[in-house]
């Protein structure tokens, strides 16, 4: 075919085929735009790490300002868009309020990226500083993103904050939704092919390996057969949990009790007691030392795994 008839066939499918075009639609978030937030925060969190040549502590406050106030105004604009598709007539003042409540988060997002990163170190025999888990890591890049993804998310931002973590996954192939609630102290080593859902809770001192997914179970439909949106979909892992490779740990009602080791290939879709070994074997899955008299029950509706 020719251009023009390329063309002409391609026009014919815009016409007819409706859903996945926008066009003469509202202004959309940048991809192009969200990628640059989305590094220009690593450098904000992480001062002097990503940068072309050295960062001098004398320079660092005037760095530190333009970055600021860079960050601000590419991410008002891209709040602002964001605001405006689902309908918002004064997105723009309101995005200026919200672009400030992110950056206002920065230094307790920074904290808590310190304790990501001391895990890793902790976490893994062949980190050998922490310059290397921060500069080659996989697993900073997406939970520091996620993190002030979530922040976003909590302010009701639409579009965005799926794109930055997009941002990260695209670079890690590790999907986390930024509503997935996160507790300090957080490691996916070798952090690939991880999936964590959005109503996902993990607690402090968490450790997962590769291929882990904490995903959803089944969907609700409601009586014209679609997804309910907004119920509790995927499951809460508690303290101190470690959940060895290619692990899937489904359903809201699932709870994975503190200190729990999870083994490798493990199916669940049940609740299991704190200071449990699960693992697999030829008869399937087993839980050894449980000690469910010792705990709380898990949440209405869930049942211990025994």
């Amino acid at each position: 075919m020719s251009p023009e008839e390329i063309q002409r066939a391609l026009l014919a499918s815009y016409e007819s085929q409706g859903g996945i075009n926008h066009i003469d639609g509202k202004n959309l978030p940048s991809d192009e735009s969200v990628n640059w937030l989305a590094a220009e925060l690593m450098h904000l969190l992480f001062p002097g790490y990503f940068e072309h040549k050295p960062l001098a502590k004398d320079d660092v406050p005037a760095v530190t300002f333009a970055r600021l106030k860079a960050v601000r105004q590419r991410l008002q604009e891209e709040i602002a868009k964001s605001l405006n598709f689902m309908g918002e007539d004064s997105s723009f003042e309101r995005a200026e309020d919200l672009a400030c409540s992110l950056l206002a988060k920065l230094p307790e997002i920074r904290d808590i990226c310190q304790t990501d990163v001391q895990a890793a170190y902790e976490g893994d025999p062949a980190a050998r500083s922490v310059e290397e888990i921060i500069l080659a890591y996989p697993c900073v890049l997406v939970i520091s993103i996620q993190r002030l993804a979530h922040e976003l998310y909590r302010l009701n931002v639409p579009l965005l904050p799926r794109m930055m973590t997009e941002y990260a996954h695209e670079r890690t192939g590790t999907d986390i939704h930024p509503g997935a609630q996160i507790g300090t102290h957080f490691f996916i080593d070798h952090c690939t092919g991880v999936v964590i859902g959005e109503t996902t809770r993990i607690g402090n001192h968490v450790k997962i390996y590769q291929n882990v997914t904490l995903g959803a179970k089944s969907f609700e439909l409601d009586d014209e057969g679609n997804p309910v949106k907004g119920v509790k979909r995927h499951p809460d892992i508690e303290d101190h949990v470690t959940i060895y490779p290619s692990a899937n740990i489904l359903g809201g009602k699932t709870v994975i009790g503190a200190k729990t080791i999870i083994g490798s290939n493990v199916w669940l879709m049940k609740s299991i007691p704190p200071d449990s070994i699960v693992y697999y074997d030829a008869e399937g899955t087993s839980v050894v030392k449980a000690q469910k008299s010792r705990h709380s029950r898990p949440e209405a509706g869930g049942d211990w795994m025994i």
